[in-house]
């Protein structure tokens, strides 16, 4: 390791929030006033307790226990299923006497030393959340304006009424959380945790993704500190300890010493709770060489891009700032780099009919340039304080409605590629903040109910992969799906039930066009690798499909079919808390920068394959990691 000492720069000190929002504090003023100001207000001034009404608290109290306890041993002696849980609970609050019916984090509070884990498999709220095989924890920036401007539908940003991050109204259940911990990295991500902790999900393998307007036109020092905190907060998370209650307190810290961000990714390779991938939300036009290199080097392994429209007009007249090229260019920069590429899409978009919102689709999916590997359709909200609602208020514009969108996303889905995963279909803004649009927050039920009326089927990662569905797979085969995208040849590399149609694991294999880093040159990129199922904790073993050699076998595909087509080296861009696996199970070993997410071919392999060595690979083995100078 190197022991030259860059002289250390101090984290910027803004983003820390005031004392009177840390835990423990005394005060519950806000900076977030505006957005705080819209909810309910608790009187200033307490009641005054009487001894009839601490008898009566102290009883409610009691009562409150005994209904947890006494739900927690039913549920553990097999009297209650997971389809049970609710109806018990009035049922037990009738029995005795309780007013409040408790939550499942209260059941599980309630669990016998050493049991907390059976409750966990009956009350485990949202498993959707983890089915995929990870636990994703998004965070938001702080407020800030775009370079740009503004775009015409983007509701928030610091100048607006929401004083919120930028397209975001700060209402949002991650922006909420946000605002929770004035936008302090580190007191985002423990909140996040201790939540998914309290509903009954293991932490073990963290996907953060970095939400909040433009954050590769951040400065360098912001965006390096945010993802530092971020990982820092994962390095000292306990997930053993009992979570933390925290629907009102802030977990940002008020003062920690200065760590370097490479001591701290280096920390979190080993750590109990580790990232497994990093997703940065950004504009096309902030897809530069420069910034996709940052990304990297930040542990970055996907970038969701605000694409919304192929249309040239539609992004002239919305001020989106960058046309339609911008958005190619970027699809084809991030795939050559080894990203995963998800595609923003906004349909109903004042000037849009329906018919060019499904051509937008049809272009996406069909044309070489584009062809996301995933993708969230957002159909356009009018919201308060934006140039749309204006438009709406004069009669210029009608968003789509409930109808019209559930239709549209139907006939949208039945053109979805298999290599494509729809994510979401509609924004989390609550109800109550959207004047005109899609309110119903059962956009995706709605669409499937017209699909059925079609006969449609949906093709996506979604629908089709275990960890979503009831059946389990039986007879699997592995199969392999060629088609060029952003410039490059991909190949999707496949374990499924065909009988079934059920998807187990897969693997993103691209022949890149033109290679942005050093160590890519002459290799083939593998820019996702995952087995779904249920999260697995790390090191431990399951009864799903994670741990059960699919990873292995995928892996082994793409190296024979990088070799057949001549290509040197196999490069994985992995998250950083995935290195290990790869370094030890796999015998990967580090190729460039020490914070790169990239290893070359197994070690292992070298003199029984045609690969060539990497340049930098020294004759007896793998290139030690060396400490590169921070970043500036």
């Amino acid at each position: 390791m190197s022991t030259s000492t860059p002289s250390p720069r101090t984290p910027p000190t803004a983003r820390r929030p005031p004392a009177s929002r840390r835990r423990g504090s005394a005060s519950a003023s806000s900076p977030s006033s505006r957005v705080a100001a819209r909810r309910p207000s608790t009187p200033s001034s307490p009641r005054l307790s009487t001894d009839c009404d601490t008898v009566s608290t102290d009883a409610e109290t009691d009562a409150f226990d005994r209904v947890c306890e006494a739900l927690a041993e039913r549920i553990l002696d097999g009297e209650i299923d997971e389809d049970g849980v609710e109806s018990a609970k009035l049922d037990a609050c009738s029995e005795h006497g309780a007013a409040k019916v408790p939550k499942h984090a209260d059941i599980l509070d309630a669990a016998p030393d050493g049991r907390r884990e059976e409750l966990e498999t009956v009350l485990q709220r949202k498993p959707v959340r983890t089915a995929s095989g990870v636990s994703p924890v998004a965070v938001m920036t702080s407020p800030h304006t775009c370079p740009h401007g503004k775009c015409l539908y983007c509701p928030g940003g610091p100048a607006s009424e929401f004083d919120s991050s930028q397209s975001y109204t700060g209402h949002e259940p991650a922006a909420a959380r946000g605002v929770q911990n004035d936008y302090d990295p580190y007191g985002q991500v423990t909140l996040r945790l201790n939540q998914l902790r309290q509903i009954g999900h293991p932490v073990d393998k963290v996907e953060l993704i970095v939400m909040g307007g433009t954050m590769t036109a951040r400065s360098h020092d912001y965006q390096e500190w945010f993802v530092k905190r971020c990982l820092q907060a994962m390095n000292e998370f306990d997930p053993k300890a009992e979570p933390t209650p925290a629907e009102e307190e802030s977990f940002a810290e008020e003062s920690y010493p200065f760590r370097y961000v490479e001591d701290v990714i280096a920390e979190n390779e080993t750590a109990t709770v580790r990232n497994i991938g990093t997703t940065f939300e950004t504009k096309p036009d902030w897809c530069d060489p420069e910034q996709i290199d940052r990304m990297l080097r930040l542990g970055g392994t996907k970038v969701e891009v605000g694409v919304q429209t192929t249309y040239e007009r539609v992004n002239r007249e919305m001020h989106r700032g960058h046309g339609v090229q911008a958005s190619i260019d970027a699809n084809r920069r991030l795939r050559d780099a080894g990203f995963k590429v998800g595609f923003h899409m906004m349909p109903g978009q004042p000037g849009m009919s329906t018919e060019m919102c499904l051509e937008d689709f049809r272009r996406i999916f069909e044309r070489e340039a584009w062809k996301p590997d995933y993708l969230k359709i957002y159909p356009t909200l009018v919201v308060r304080d934006t140039l749309t609602y204006d438009m709406w208020r004069r009669g210029e514009y009608e968003p789509l409605d409930n109808e019209e969108a559930a239709e549209l996303v139907a006939e949208i889905k039945s053109m979805v590629p298999r290599y494509t995963r729809l994510q979401r279909v509609q924004r989390d803004i609550p109800a109550d903040h959207i004047d005109a649009g899609v309110w119903k927050s059962n956009l995706r039920q709605l669409a499937w109910q017209e699909m059925e009326k079609h006969d449609w089927t949906c093709e996506c990662i979604r629908c089709r992969e275990a960890g979503m569905n009831d059946e389990e797979p039986e007879d699997i085969e592995l199969r392999v799906d060629t088609y060029r995208a952003g410039g490059g040849t991909e190949q999707f590399i496949s374990i499924e039930d065909f009988e079934k149609d059920l998807l187990v694991g897969f693997c993103r294999l691209r022949f890149p066009n033109d290679p942005p880093r050093r160590e890519l040159r002459d290799a083939a990129v593998v820019r996702e690798l995952h087995v779904y199922g249920s999260e697995v904790g790390v090191g431990q073993a399951g009864d799903g499909h994670q741990h059960r050699g699919h990873g292995r076998r995928l892996l082994g595909k793409a190296e024979e079919l990088a070799r057949e087509a001549g290509y040197g080296k196999l490069a994985v861009i992995s998250g950083i808390g995935v290195r290990q696996y790869y370094r030890e199970k796999l015998g990967y070993y580090q190729d460039g920068p020490s914070e790169s997410v990239r290893s070359s071919l197994p070690a292992r392999n070298r003199d029984q394959c045609p690969f060539r060595r990497s340049p930098s690979a020294s004759p007896g083995g793998p290139v030690p990691a060396r400490r590169p100078s921070p970043m500036r």
